[in-house]
């Protein structure tokens, strides 16, 4: 049996999505969303939590997502968490989502899924 890995963000864009085409032809692109959360603490004053994803795609999302994922735009994304190791710390692994499913706001406020 499969372990469950899967994780629905909403959010911006933080910065235009960078990529192109892999070695063995296929797009794939990377870029980061940010979400915010508000909430009560001690049930008074509202906080706000601002947190930062890296994400990546490939293929044909890939290439939607280079064309479409600009600074600003709103964002739905579906996909899986992803450890690798950045260099020689073995330690401290990486985690980034890879897309699987992404939803585009665009500013007519309708939504692109691909």
């Amino acid at each position: 049996m499969n372990n469950l890995n899967s994780v629905l963000l909403e959010g911006e864009v933080v910065n235009d999505a960078i990529g192109g085409k892999t070695q063995n032809g296929t797009f794939a692109c990377s870029f980061t969303i940010q979400s915010v959360r508000y909430f009560r603490r001690d049930g008074t004053q509202i906080e706000k939590e601002l947190s930062h994803f890296d994400i990546e795609a490939e293929g044909n999302l890939g290439e939607n997502c280079l064309k479409l994922a600009k600074e600003g735009r709103g964002i739905r994304v579906v996909g899986r968490l992803k450890e690798f190791f950045d260099g020689t710390d073995k330690s401290n692994p990486k985690i980034i989502i890879v897309a699987e499913h992404a939803e585009f706001r665009p500013e007519n406020n309708e939504d692109i899924k691909l």
